[in-house]
């Protein structure tokens, strides 16, 4: 008789991967109390940002303010400064949306509160992985979520001018890593809500909690006229909640600007436009835009 072996460790299961829920998402109910527009989900595409950007340009009357389309998979997502990038099929939360914020009383909002708006959906994320997920997350400015120190989520913004002079749109874009493994992910600084022990992968609930969030402050902040320094639904003001959940304020950065220009000091604060303020080692005060700024690092050891 053979001698018992030990038995092997036991593999934990790998998170499971199911398709969106479509009848939760396009459930009338949630589409009213959102006031979303129109809600697409696609299989596969290249870039959902690239698809709205199109779609608005080639038929603007049919994508309306909080129109949202959001993909199982991406096989060329991008970020800023045209960045690409794949993950697993189903192992993120991948959805943009057409914005064209207006007041309550029809009036556009100044083309020059759209700065915010990237920064709003980070505050929006944010408040939704609490909520749903019990992960508590940062942000780094000007675009990424940040959990434990290791980016966790993008956020791209993009300006689509109309040739018949009409008010832009702005095509927002949210990629969120939710079941990758530590071996799939983009960089060795990135994570995701599986390796951050999330208290769910379910991404219709993950899409519908960040959906929730962002409309919700988002009409509060097209009601105020796009006032940052506002109160943002019924709290603090949108300038005010990005401040205290940044991790970049107070630290010593080093940013990469065009031209292979760089600016070393100490980040102080936000300025109207959500523009980052650097002090640099003389003492003189930067303007450091989200535009311009190529990549942003912290001197010591930490965020990347």
């Amino acid at each position: 008789m053979d001698a018992e072996q030990p038995a092997s460790p036991e593999r934990p299961e790998p998170p499971q991967r199911a398709a969106l829920d479509h009848g939760a998402l396009l459930a009338p109910d949630f589409l009213s109390a959102t006031g979303i527009s129109r809600l697409d989900i696609v299989e596969s595409t290249g870039s959902t940002n690239a698809d709205l950007v199109r779609a608005v340009t080639v038929e603007p009357q049919k994508w309306a303010d909080l129109a949202v389309l959001t993909a199982e998979h991406q096989t060329a997502a991008r970020g800023r400064l045209d960045r690409h990038w794949e993950s697993p099929e189903r192992s993120a939360v991948s959805v943009s949306m057409v914005l064209r914020p207006v007041t309550a009383d029809g009036m556009p909002v100044p083309t020059q509160s759209y700065s915010w708006l990237s920064l709003l959906a980070a505050v929006a994320l944010r408040e939704a992985l609490r909520q749903a997920a019990g992960v508590t997350a940062e942000i780094k400015w000007p675009n990424d979520i940040l959990v434990n120190g290791r980016k966790i989520a993008g956020i791209l913004a993009q300006m689509t001018p109309l040739g018949d002079g009409s008010v832009p749109a702005v095509i927002l874009g949210v990629g969120l890593n939710v079941t990758l493994s530590q071996d799939q992910l983009p960089v060795p600084t990135a994570t995701s809500l599986a390796l951050e022990g999330s208290a769910t992968t379910d991404r219709t609930t993950l899409l519908k909690a960040y959906l929730s969030s962002f409309t919700r402050l988002y009409r509060s902040f097209c009601n105020a006229e796009g006032d940052p320094a506002a109160g943002l639904a019924g709290g603090a003001s949108l300038h005010k909640r990005v401040e205290s959940a940044m991790v970049t304020l107070g630290r010593e950065v080093r940013a990469h600007l065009p031209g292979d220009h760089e600016l070393v000091g100490h980040a102080s604060r936000l300025d109207e436009h959500g523009s980052l303020l650097v002090v640099d080692h003389g003492g003189r005060e930067h303007v450091v835009t989200a535009g311009d700024v190529v990549h942003l690092r912290a001197t010591e050891s930490g965020y990347a």
